[in-house]
């Protein structure tokens, strides 16, 4: 059998850098992660079950290599000295770590992840890209590569031609590995042709980014703040925590781009105030209405914080494409914001007459809490119930639906 992956830095570069965080502060937190699949009438079959069982098997027999710990030392100078030696010993252990759930019934399938929360956080990225590669080998099976890179190319070459800077997100729901590398391969083609080729500001995926000589791109996901708020209970302060568990990691000249929705944006502009503002070069807008959310973005930095136009970035990614990305830059232009995009799975997952799963993993709980995602629309609404409702009163939330925000129709 041949494996698909084959690399632990054959995943999101937000994967490595909140790995380096959960073990510079929490090193000692429990974690279990849940995967749902919003789009439940597309199931896989027993031999996608079959065939993904001994890949995920495979996972465990995977090591950061010298020349990977070397590549992350000299992209990433910011890790930790003591994280990078850490993961010279990192291994998963799937045969103890992960539980396939109702394997005899693949309408009810599931998958749950268990253990220390800094032993398990990598498997978020590999799980969902193998599941997403099993379905399409099995059960979709009518399509194929053919055009792959052609569409890339001329996807890239529009949205250089529209001044849109961007990164490739798509590893997680790739139709395949190979369709990845050869969306890279047109993109890079896109960019060499451009005169303003810089605007391609890499990949989100760091084997992919060393493999074609571009920048890894990315900094945090949802799970830290969610890991956070549900080991401390503190809803209130958890934005305000985790920014300061993640400056404590990578400095604050490496902060990047914090994520606002996790618990609602509005909650976390309440935090996102000097000198957290000034130490992050923007925010990443991933749910509710993007338009909405430039003029709130624009209104804190421009008219609360009183900062000059075009100093800080958004940075949109929440189920874009071509025609999407160019709409929105020019909204950001008129609020006076810097854009970028980042562009997953209309570039790694756009076959005509095919739709791609929307698959998710997430945390379930930490240290035996229930962990939560509010985010800026009903439909990415996540966790205990009960829970979500206790944080939302507690936060002052407002109820916000989303035109697009049917997740089971995403793209």
């Amino acid at each position: 059998m041949t494996f698909i992956v084959n690399s632990l830095l054959d995943t999101d570069l937000y994967k490595i850098t909140m790995h380096a965080a959960i073990y510079i502060n929490l090193p000692n937190a429990e974690a279990v992660f849940g995967y749902t699949n919003r789009t439940p009438s597309m199931q896989l079959n027993k031999a996608a079950l079959d065939w993904l069982r001994t890949q995920i098997d495979h996972l465990g027999s995977l090591r950061f290599t010298p020349s990977d710990i070397d590549y992350l030392r000299t992209e990433l100078p910011f890790l930790p000295e003591k994280y990078l030696e850490f993961i010279k010993d990192f291994k998963l252990r799937p045969a103890e770590q992960v539980k396939l759930l109702n394997v005899d019934k693949p309408e009810e399938f599931g998958l749950e992840v268990t253990g220390k929360w800094v032993d398990v956080t990598l498997y978020e990225i590999p799980l969902l890209s193998l599941i997403s590669e099993a379905y399409f080998r099995y059960v979709d099976t009518n399509w194929t590569n053919e055009g792959q890179l052609e569409k890339a190319r001329q996807k890239g070459a529009k949205l250089l031609a529209n001044g849109c800077a961007f990164s490739e997100f798509g590893t997680r729901r790739r139709r395949s590995l190979e369709t990845q590398r050869l969306v890279m391969k047109g993109l890079c083609q896109a960019a060499k042709e451009a005169d303003n080729g810089e605007l391609f500001l890499g990949t989100s995926n760091v084997m992919f980014a060393r493999e074609f000589g571009v920048k890894p791109i990315g900094t945090v996901g949802h799970e830290w703040m969610m890991g956070i708020a549900a080991v401390t209970q503190d809803y209130k302060n958890a934005n305000k925590l985790a920014m300061d568990y993640w400056l404590n990691t990578m400095g604050t000249a490496n902060a990047g781009l914090a994520l606002t929705d996790t618990f609602g944006t509005d909650a976390f502009l309440r935090a996102f105030v000097p000198p957290y503002s000034d130490h992050y070069v923007g925010v990443r807008q991933d749910s509710g209405s993007p338009l909405d959310y430039t003029d709130k973005i624009s209104h804190h930095y421009l008219e609360v914080l009183k900062l000059p136009k075009f100093s800080k970035v958004i940075c949109y990614s929440d189920s874009l494409n071509v025609d999407k990305c160019i709409e929105y830059k020019k909204k950001a232009d008129s609020c006076g914001m810097r854009a970028s995009f980042g562009i997953g799975t209309n570039l790694t997952n756009d076959f005509e007459g095919s739709s791609p799963l929307n698959i998710v993993i997430k945390l379930k709980s930490m240290n035996g809490n229930p962990a939560i995602k509010i985010s800026d629309n009903l439909g990415k609404n996540m966790g205990d119930p009960s829970t979500v409702a206790r944080v939302k009163k507690e936060l002052g939330y407002v109820e916000k639906e989303w035109a697009e925000g049917d997740e089971a129709h995403r793209w």
